[in-house]
């Protein structure tokens, strides 16, 4: 039987809960409706979280993330209620979503919400260059 758009959301444990790490995921390719017209609106995704005692399963994302092909929502609502769900599966020290939404009637939008555990104080990480394949490190 094929895979079926859910809204549950799978998690696992964390494998290194006494350190704080971030977690960036980017899905190119989310899809709702517009509420007033009925077409399809396309964004993408961008997640970043320090998780705490649970990270978020990406099959179970995924097929969350389905499941709103067919739905009617506003940018602002779909993006505050994904991460609400989110936020309500790993209970994360620190998440942001972002949304960028492609051009509608020559409008770019880009939605970015985000939770911050109480208490949590995130530490900035450092800047890290990117390495080409193969490149010779220091």
């Amino acid at each position: 039987m094929p895979t079926q758009p859910a809204r549950q959301l799978e998690t696992f444990p964390n494998p290194a809960p006494a350190r704080d790490f971030r977690i960036h995921m980017e899905i190119p390719e989310f899809t709702c409706l517009c509420p007033k017209t009925g077409q399809p609106d396309f964004a993408t995704l961008i997640f970043d979280y320090v998780p705490d005692r649970r990270c978020v399963e990406l099959k179970s994302l995924k097929l969350y993330i389905w499941s709103f092909r067919n739905e009617g929502a506003y940018h602002e609502a779909v993006t505050n209620r994904i991460l609400s769900d989110l936020v309500q599966a790993t209970r994360p020290r620190f998440m942001r979503l972002t949304a960028r939404f492609y051009v509608r009637g020559g409008i770019f939008t880009t939605v970015t919400a985000q939770h911050i555990k109480r208490g949590f104080k995130p530490v900035r990480m450092p800047e890290m260059p990117l390495l080409e394949p193969g490149a010779p490190t220091r």
